[in-house]
């Protein structure tokens, strides 16, 4: 109707080719294709022949139902992100993620989100690698029936994990273990950042400050090392790792139960082999300078660092007593006896002791006090 009207004023004169396409609101060289058209076709020639058409870019029906049928049997309960990461991995799928999303969504598969919350700042990232890194732990139940910590140590700066396996229960060990692990796969780094647990800080006043100065075995492990600690007061100051932890508390469980894993051993192993390689592949990032601050360890046995120190004084009987046992020390070719010296217990994670004189290690012990190495002349 407003083509008949435009054409009529021009064919009376009333308006001009560039008056008229203003009033269809095209420019006047479309107004002549539009003439052309007409005075051929009539009103039929207007009509745009790509209506009803089906586009040459749309998916087959086919493709559509082997993805819905792909999402329903194996990955019912992924969220979208989580299907695309194996979608495009294991089943080498060429779409592009909005359009997994919202092919998904149209079948009713997936909710839509809601809108997110209001705009937070981050904290700016650390610009270096092994500049500063998170570890935390998060209790959730991973399997059906049972609940086990996650330990996660993790780089600041690029998000990478280095460090990931569950324990029964969070502690002073776990930590040990999870620093371990990076120190001797990357290097020695500055500085750690972590929650007020009680393995981690003193802390003299419920949520108040922790004591810098009163360390835990954890904290005296790090001073020895020369990492710096850093506290965090709020569960949005560990902002980071708090979302890493949301994902694997997503996608985690719902692999685990995928692969048909039940046991806390087999589950460590898919963490390390499997799951924490892809996490990484998906979620890392390039931090903002390349070079690495990670220092190669090259000090005494690291084992003899991170682990728990008491501090004793041998016995008349040349013994040392350590929760209920009686540690005897062999002899050596340096003293006849240790009678009142002040030693140091370690003790390991995996239970065993060990007994330090100054930087010699006089035996070393299993969990029950028995001596498994005849070796007292070994330095640390």
């Amino acid at each position: 109707m407003r083509f008949e009207e435009s054409y009529e004023g021009w064919k009376e004169g009333r308006l001009t080719q560039e008056e008229a396409a203003m009033l269809l609101g095209v420019c006047d060289r479309t107004f002549r294709r539009y003439l052309m058209r007409y005075e051929d076709n009539g009103m039929a020639g207007l009509a745009d022949k790509r209506l009803g058409q089906i586009s040459h870019r749309r998916a087959p029906v086919d493709e559509v139902m082997a993805l819905s049928d792909l999402y329903s049997n194996r990955f019912r309960g992924f969220n979208a992100k989580h299907f695309y990461s194996w979608y495009r991995r294991d089943h080498q799928g060429s779409r592009s993620y909005t359009w997994v999303k919202t092919t998904l969504q149209q079948k009713g598969l997936i909710p839509k989100a809601t809108m997110k919350g209001t705009h937070r700042k981050k904290r700016t990232r650390a610009p270096y690698v092994g500049m500063m890194l998170h570890q935390d732990g998060s209790r959730h139940q991973w399997v059906t029936g049972k609940y086990w910590d996650l330990i996660v140590t993790m780089d600041d700066a690029s998000s990478e994990h280095y460090s990931m396996f569950f324990v029964e229960e969070e502690g002073t060990q776990s930590s040990f273990r999870g620093v371990k692990e990076v120190i001797e796969q990357h290097g020695l780094f500055a500085s750690f950042y972590t929650d007020r647990g009680s393995h981690y800080w003193h802390t003299p006043e419920a949520k108040g400050k922790v004591d810098k100065w009163n360390l835990t075995q954890f904290g005296r492990a790090m001073s020895q090392l020369g990492i710096k600690m850093i506290a965090a007061y709020s569960p949005e100051a560990r902002g980071r790792s708090e979302r890493a932890f949301s994902t694997h508390q997503d996608r985690l469980v719902k692999e685990l139960a995928m692969a048909g894993i039940t046991e806390i051993k087999q589950a460590n192993d898919y963490l390390a082999n499997t799951y924490m390689p892809a996490h990484n592949a998906e979620f890392a990032i390039v931090p903002q300078e390349q070079q690495s601050v990670f220092v190669p360890w090259a000090g005494t046995a690291l084992q003899d660092i991170l682990c728990e120190q008491y501090d004793r004084t041998v016995g008349n009987d040349n013994c040392v007593k350590f929760e209920g046992l009686r540690l005897q020390i062999p002899p050596d070719q340096y003293r006849c006896h240790y009678v009142r010296i002040a030693v140091s217990v370690h003790r390991y994670p995996d239970g065993g002791l060990a007994i330090f004189h100054g930087p010699r290690k006089l035996a070393v012990y299993d969990p029950n006090g028995k001596e498994i190495v005849v070796c007292p002349n070994a330095a640390a």
